[in-house]
């Protein structure tokens, strides 16, 4: 959603393959009226049957549409010998116990604690009578890593990659006369070839005895960590809407592109409702695509001191809609304007965490409860923002996020990507987070929340804690393989800025092809530990000379912390302390404050959360949050508090929401 001043030149140079994708790009740009100036809208690809990537909208209720959830308490059953599909447990799974869905397992059965092969679910559903004659759609949140599923004993499809959705057609393959038994396969194995890897052990000497063993600092989690969903729509139906809003003084312009089923012609409606009454703006749909734009006089626009949204409805046909899809949106321009980031035209700094989805039990498994806990911590600390480390968040949050008016950094699950690795290991990974950005940007390209996309965190030239020499070309392969994935989301969403997160020293070539710099540090703490004048200096010549060599764009540090134990308490502090996590965390505040050009700033991290076993590693958990696990406040929260939201604390032990 690009400022109308400031709208990129590749955003207007858009080719038909680009529109369109490869599998439209025949369609005939004519249909769609011309794009207002700076809010160019991408039309959305063609879908292809049975493409188990095709994502589609998010499933809502209205009148032309009806959804079943279908999570709640499903049979499983480990296949550690991978015996599963061979005997066919996709006829029958035997010998099965329960698990709620969604959940991870690693938590729930002691026997699954440290489990990342393959596990089977199965349930079953009926057809409601009303859906005779409609198309049914079933959608899985997130599988994590792999998924293949079978309907009454036939395969439908395979996915690869967590943390986003994936959805089949089953029209005609669901049974209307009796039960329907779902199975899916589930796997995590951690291989060298996936987003994220683990260290490969042909190019480095394997550096740690962490288990299990990763390249990154969270635990694993397995399992259909998001809700299944079954839901109908009609035969000719919506089946993905884009939104891009830009404003020409107080008037807001809505651009939308909207795809049809089946290259399906005919008329089609927007409807934006405001408190003045309905806007409404016809379009026409042409082999199944059409973009219009709806002008909003006086609009409320979306920020964080503001987070106003508007229910835009598509409609398809004539007085009596074929299909209708109602979405929130809010309206609102983010640019890139020298070292300053614009909201709405106006510098903005972040203020806020890195945070993971982790909590007890269920693990990574959608909690509402402690989404909204979360999102009310936030606002009680005073932030304005967070950053989907290390994987995209799920849709609930992104939702919520847009409601709470919090400004979100969507990050893709390339986490500790390491470039001393083979090649065909390498090329691998980029295919795969290539697919990652696509599902990515397609799900949550609608969110005003969403302001800057972050296509890794903490790339490496080699592997952490080795004595290994760097490679000579892991700077330059890494080099190529960003230029490849940065070139790749900009071509799907012009409108947003792009970056990527370094890891402190990290190679300039990488984080400088971001439109923000975007750096991790630990000065204090892993570097210059516990020497807190001295990392202050090191800390403003690091920040001041990355900034220089990045050629004067806004930096956004995203990562800076200690860890500390709950009730540790010294005077003088001292490293794992409460006073020394707040301490460093002010020290940095302090120091980067006083840089311009630094437009935002993310201790890390919100919470406290779940790791591998490990020496550096207190309970398997990393201690650099603000808050416990469990989501009490220590000193640095109130710290925090009083520092962003100019609220003194009188009490350490209380947490009362504002």
């Amino acid at each position: 959603m690009a400022e109308t001043t400031a709208t990129p030149a590749r955003a207007i140079d858009l080719t038909r393959r680009q529109m369109f994708g490869a599998a439209g790009a025949a369609v005939a740009l004519a249909s769609a009226p011309a794009a207002s100036a700076g809010a160019v809208t991408p039309a959305i690809p063609a879908s292809k049957p049975g493409d188990p990537r095709f994502t589609p909208l998010y499933p809502r209720e209205s009148a032309t549409r009806s959804v079943r959830d279908l999570s709640g308490l499903w049979r499983f059953r480990l296949d550690p010998k991978d015996i599963g599909e061979s005997q066919r447990w996709f006829d029958g799974l035997r010998e099965a116990r329960r698990i709620p869905v969604p959940c991870s397992w690693n938590d729930l059965f002691d026997d699954a604690a440290n489990y990342f092969g393959a596990a089977w679910y199965e349930t079953e559903f009926q057809l409601d009578p009303a859906w005779h004659g409609r198309r049914v759609h079933l959608r899985f949140g997130s599988a994590v890593y792999r998924a293949k599923v079978w309907l009454n004993g036939v395969a439908i499809g395979e996915h690869l990659g967590g943390h986003l959705p994936f959805a089949f057609d089953v029209t005609g393959q669901a049974r209307a006369d009796g039960p329907n038994r779902l199975t899916v396969m589930v796997e995590n194995k951690l291989r060298l070839d996936r987003v994220p890897a683990i260290p490969d052990p042909d190019t480095t000497h394997l550096y740690q005895e962490d288990f299990p063993q990763t390249s990154y600092d969270f635990f694993p989690y397995s399992g259909l960590h998001r809700p299944v969903w079954l839901h109908s729509t009609p035969d000719n139906h919506i089946e993905d809407v884009r939104v891009t809003t830009s404003r020409t003084g107080t008037t807001g312009l809505v651009e939308v592109a909207v795809r049809a089923s089946g290259g399906w012609s005919g008329p089609a409606t927007l409807e934006i409702a405001t408190d003045g009454g309905p806007i409404r703006q016809p379009l026409v749909i042409r082999d199944g695509a059409g973009t219009a734009t709806v002008r909003v006089p006086a609009a409320r626009l979306w920020s964080p001191e503001h987070p106003n949204l508007y229910t835009l409805t598509v409609r398809l046909g004539d007085a009596t809609p074929i299909d209708e899809y109602a979405l929130k949106i809010g309206i609102r321009t983010i640019a890139v304007q020298g070292d300053r980031v614009l909201l709405n035209g106006e510098p903005v700094h972040l203020r806020g965490f890195g945070k993971h989805e982790d909590f007890f039990l269920h693990g990574r498994g959608l909690d509402l409860p402690v989404i909204i806990r979360d999102f009310e911590l936030l606002k009680w600390i005073g932030a304005n923002s967070f950053r989907t480390s290390h994987y995209p968040y799920s849709e609930e949050a992104m939702m919520l996020a847009d409601e709470y008016g919090f400004l979100v950094i969507g990050e893709t699950p390339a986490v500790s990507l390491t470039f001393s690795d083979r090649a065909e290991i390498i090329e691998a990974r980029r295919v795969q987070l290539r697919a990652d950005i696509e599902d990515l940007i397609s799900r949550d390209k609608n969110h005003p929340c969403v302001i800057l996309w972050s296509m890794a965190n903490e790339s490496l030239t080699k592997p952490f804690h080795t004595a290994d020499p760097v490679p000579a070309d892991s700077v330059a392969k890494g080099t190529r393989f960003f230029a490849d994935i940065f070139g790749h989301a900009r071509s799907l969403d012009p409108s947003r800025p792009v970056a990527m997160v370094s890891v402190q020293g990290g190679p300039v070539e990488w984080v400088s092809q971001g439109d923000v710099i975007c750096a991790n540090s630990y000065n204090g703490w892993y570097a210059v530990s516990g020497r807190l004048e001295d990392a202050a200096a090191t800390l403003r010549t690091e920040i001041t000379t990355l900034h220089q060599k990045c050629g004067a764009k806004p930096i956004i540090v995203t990562e800076f912390g200690a860890d500390a134990m709950a009730g540790v308490h010294g005077e003088p502090s001292q490293m794992w302390s409460e006073d020394y996590q707040s301490d460093l965390i002010a020290m940095y505040l302090d120091v980067l404050g006083s840089l311009p050009f630094v437009v935002g700033t993310h201790p890390w991290c919100f919470a406290d959360f779940r790791t591998a076993q490990s020496i550096m590693r207190v309970g398997s958990l990393n201690l650099k949050g603000v808050f416990t696990r469990d989501r009490q406040p220590k000193r640095a929260a109130h710290m925090l508090r009083e520092t962003w939201a100019g609220v003194k604390a009188t009490d350490w032990h209380r947490v009362q929401p504002a």
